[in-house]
């Protein structure tokens, strides 16, 4: 005899004073990150999120591992969900919006994290403008993800903080305009692979000075997280932190004139600009 579909739960409890069911169409790696972290940090309970695995068992294990509920379909996760994030690959995101178009209306928030979909095409592929394009990035597999959000036209007050609130549980949050996206892909989009060179590069530099391999690596990842955590916490200009820590004819002060020799502040640069030119020309 066949299984019973699944049904969808009761409506959630209110937790911090705002009750509302969120839905994933698509149940992969980013969409558990959230997911984890929102049932993490209390600003939903896990019986508030809903997703459809289809034909990914392990995937559907994830989320069910949150406590997530695994409905059949992406049209019952619409019908179930008053927030709707769309979590699956940039290039079938037309498709899916497509086919869920007769299904959305104006009172479900559609809050996209596809990368490189700008917010006029999933307006025309939805038919809706209660949209919030939001750019996270990897780190929020480890709750440091650093989310750009642009609203859309009718977007609300309520709509962003909600918003907010879901990916303040995986790290930070800004809004900005759209035309920022670009730049924030240069920046915090591709970052993380420019922090992951510069850390092998710390720790080939330990490697070559003596230190065993496994201290030169420890060393250098907790030498950038220490580093990016004071300019995070005391508010102070990279700079200042800097001089404060390069004393005249020093060993540091040494080192950072091989690294501008080097051009590292410029190559940095240019990698940031050269990474948000190459999206515009992708999008």
């Amino acid at each position: 005899m066949a299984a019973p579909p699944l049904q969808p739960p009761p409506p959630p409890a209110a937790v911090n004073g705002d009750a509302f069911r969120l839905g994933f169409i698509g149940a992969g790696n980013l969409a558990e990150s959230i997911a984890r972290g929102v049932a993490a940090s209390g600003v939903l309970p896990a019986s508030a999120i809903r997703t459809a695995p289809h034909r990914r068992p392990e995937r559907g294990a994830a989320f069910a591992s949150v406590g997530a509920c695994l409905l059949d379909t992406n049209a019952q996760v619409v019908d179930d969900s008053d927030v709707i994030v769309i979590s699956v690959k940039p290039q079938i995101v037309k498709q899916v919006l497509l086919e869920l178009k007769p299904l959305l209306s104006e009172e479900k928030l559609l809050v996209s994290i596809a990368a490189g979909i700008k917010m006029k095409d999933l307006q025309d592929w939805s038919g809706q403008q209660r949209i919030i394009r939001v750019m996270p990035n990897t780190p929020s597999a480890v709750g440091q993800a650093a989310s750009v959000m642009c609203l859309g036209e009718k977007a609300t007050q309520k709509d962003e903080n909600r918003v907010r609130s879901l990916f303040s549980a995986i790290g930070k949050v800004w809004t900005a305009e759209e035309k920022y996206f670009d730049a924030v892909t240069g920046l915090s989009g591709s970052g993380p692979a420019y922090i992951f060179l510069a850390i092998e590069a710390l720790a080939d530099g330990g490697v070559a000075a003596g230190l065993p391999r496994d201290l030169a690596m420890g060393l250098a990842s907790q030498t950038v997280l220490g580093a990016a955590t004071m300019v995070s916490q005391t508010g102070k200009h990279p700079g200042q932190l800097k001089d404060q820590v390069t004393s005249p004819a020093g060993t540091t002060i040494t080192g950072i004139q091989e690294l501008e020799k080097g051009a590292f502040r410029g190559t940095l640069i240019s990698a940031v600009v050269a990474a948000a030119k190459r999206c515009r020309e992708l999008s």
